[in-house]
């Protein structure tokens, strides 16, 4: 039976992948997409969502806009990663796909996921890559249907090192205050995929022209769309490779048909949300004595091979 879930996207290049994949591969069933603003404004999640499923023609998946906004924030003040559209941004405002012909449905994102966990007779799996303001906003009205989820699936965190500050990794960072209700509602399992693993997930140039060599829409996007991740990474010195980058989002789609994709410990997982200097930080506790009661499963590593292979064989 394939496997239910809905996406919760900030859509720019390495969300669209995870787009792709999940709307494409036969052991999942992609009931719908929900947008957040994140990488991009709401209005350009939104759209560069639609771009993506109609490129590979699932203009049939439904598309619900969320919150615009962080739950407790307006303006996060902090460091970017970058100006937006210059050589180092690896998403752009628009993504380089021809324009939406489908559109987003009149419910909101949070009726959405409101309406389906409420009536869902089987768990399903929330998958979401970008800031958790949508989810925590669902857990505010209804903290009950964290049972209606068999496993969410976090992009998000960082253990080593951040990417927005030293500290924090964004999409945590963007909105702290839904990170930290989210991590503390008590889902039955809660997977966390940090940059400690994505940054380990490498795809490389050569991996992209075998993508585009495969002759279909979605391996001739995924191609063009990470090659805009390896050029803005080669900019901006992001990693220590030459020549790939890593796909974050798209780590998290491929470990529900691949679990050994990553490999996790179970840790206890806080947010901060006051420091300056640390906030939007997820606070791993890896001590052989924590005293903390695990709530979440961290991937410390992630194979590239096999990341690779599955986004191949997907898009062929």
């Amino acid at each position: 039976m394939a496997r239910r879930l809905i996406l919760d996207v900030d859509t720019g290049t390495d969300d669209a992948v995870a787009i792709m994949h999940a709307a494409l591969h036969p052991d999942l069933e992609l009931l719908g997409v929900t947008t957040v603003s994140g990488n991009v404004g709401l209005a350009n999640t939104t759209d560069n969502t639609l771009r993506v499923l109609d490129v590979i023609g699932r203009s049939d998946m439904p598309v619900y806009a969320g919150l615009a906004h962080p739950i407790a924030r307006r303006g996060f003040p902090g460091q970017k990663h970058y100006e937006r559209d210059t050589a180092r941004d690896m998403h752009g405002t628009s993504l380089p796909l021809p324009e939406a012909r489908s559109q987003a449905q009149d419910v909101t994102a949070v009726e959405y996921l409101l309406e389906t966990l409420r009536s869902a007779t089987e768990q399903l799996t929330l998958v979401p890559v970008g800031p958790l303001s949508n989810i925590a906003t669902v857990l505010a009205i209804d903290p009950s249907l964290v049972d209606a989820v068999d496993e969410l699936v976090v992009m998000g965190g960082a253990h080593a090192h951040g990417n927005v500050t030293a500290s924090a990794e964004f999409n945590i960072w963007a909105d702290p205050e839904a990170a930290a209700m989210v991590f503390s509602a008590g889902f039955e399992r809660l997977t966390l995929v940090p940059l400690d693993a994505t940054h380990q997930a490498l795809v490389t140039r050569a991996n992209c022209a075998a993508m585009a060599a495969l002759g279909t829409p979605a391996g001739a996007a995924a191609a063009d769309l990470i090659t805009r991740r390896i050029d803005a990474y080669s900019a901006g010195s992001g990693i220590s490779a030459t020549d790939a980058a890593p796909v974050h989002d798209a780590v998290c789609t491929a470990y529900l048909v691949r679990p050994d994709i990553v490999s996790t410990q179970h840790v206890h997982v806080t947010v901060d949300t006051e420091s300056t200097l640390t906030v939007g930080r997820t606070v791993m506790d890896t001590r052989p004595n924590a005293t903390g009661t695990p709530n979440a499963h961290v991937a410390f590593s992630a194979h590239a091979a096999t990341l690779v292979a599955e986004l191949t064989n997907t898009f062929s």
